[in-house]
């Protein structure tokens, strides 16, 4: 009998402990950071974000996240230790305004890093992936920046193809010209495009160990996007520099390495 009555209770207990972490995620590969394509396949209250399960909102704003740890609120160093176009304030992720994303564009923190100037609403619209690019959501927000952070020595190097046809959609901005891959050529977020004002310079990139030189033909539009001209493509982070395949052999960064398409990098010019 009491033998019975002990097993009763671990049975209360354990189902008790599978109910707690049901509650968290109770689907296996449908969990926050999973892939997705509509809400339907992310599991409980998780929504389809940018293509991955995430949250509705982190602790502090309401930015959606899919990387668990580095949402609203959660501890970091650098904006690289926060999810999407969370930036580090204060030492926490967050938006870095507490008007949701709709105040005008200030420097804060000794970092130099900029608050978003708005939101964006995506539509569903033709995308092109051809560099790993991230592909608007319908109904999703997207942070819009008109500022960039006053410091380069953390930027962000993406990878695009500046060619007819590429993911870097239409002609660059400086000259309405394309560029074959094998050229060192780059777009740089609206703040550091600056009205254009670096259009034809060259700037020198330092990653990887490596330095290398890329001339700024492009901006890599943090306000608009989510449409054709834009290759489907949500806003640009703030801190970016949009490489051309050409920048990353310089760099000595292969398409096998985990880094190759995102690395941090300092640049000046």
């Amino acid at each position: 009998m009491l033998l019975f009555l002990i097993g009763l209770l671990c049975a209360s207990t354990c189902q008790s402990h599978i109910i707690r972490q049901r509650a968290t995620c109770s689907w296996p590969g449908h969990c926050a950071g999973d892939p997705c394509t509509t809400e339907n396949d992310c599991d409980g209250s998780m929504i389809c974000i940018s293509g991955k399960c995430g949250t509705p909102g982190g602790t502090g704003c309401s930015a959606p996240c899919t990387w668990t740890g580095h949402c609203c609120g959660d501890p970091c160093t650098t904006e690289n230790d926060c999810d999407g176009s969370l930036i580090c304030v204060s030492g926490k992720c967050g938006t870095g305004s507490s008007g949701g994303g709709t105040t005008a564009p200030t420097t804060t923190g000794s970092s130099g890093t900029c608050s978003p100037s708005g939101v964006l609403q995506g539509t569903g619209t033709n995308c092109n992936t051809e560099n790993m690019s991230e592909c608007c959501q319908a109904g999703q927000f997207y942070n819009q920046y008109q500022c960039s952070p006053s410091s380069t020595s953390s930027a962000t190097l993406t990878l695009n193809s500046f060619r007819a046809g590429g993911d870097g959609g239409g002609a660059g901005a400086c000259f309405g010209l394309f560029y074959p891959d094998t050229q060192r050529v780059v777009a740089l977020s609206t703040g550091w495009y600056n009205g254009g004002s670096r259009c034809g310079k060259t700037i020198t990139i330092n990653g990887n160990g490596r330095t290398t030189t890329a001339q700024v033909v492009d901006e890599c539009d943090s306000v608009n996007g989510c449409d054709a001209e834009h290759a489907g493509q949500p806003p640009c982070r703030n801190n970016i520099v949009d490489g051309s395949p050409a920048v990353w052999q310089a760099l000595g960064v292969s398409t096998s390495d985990s880094r190759y398409g995102q690395m941090t990098i300092s640049w000046t010019g």
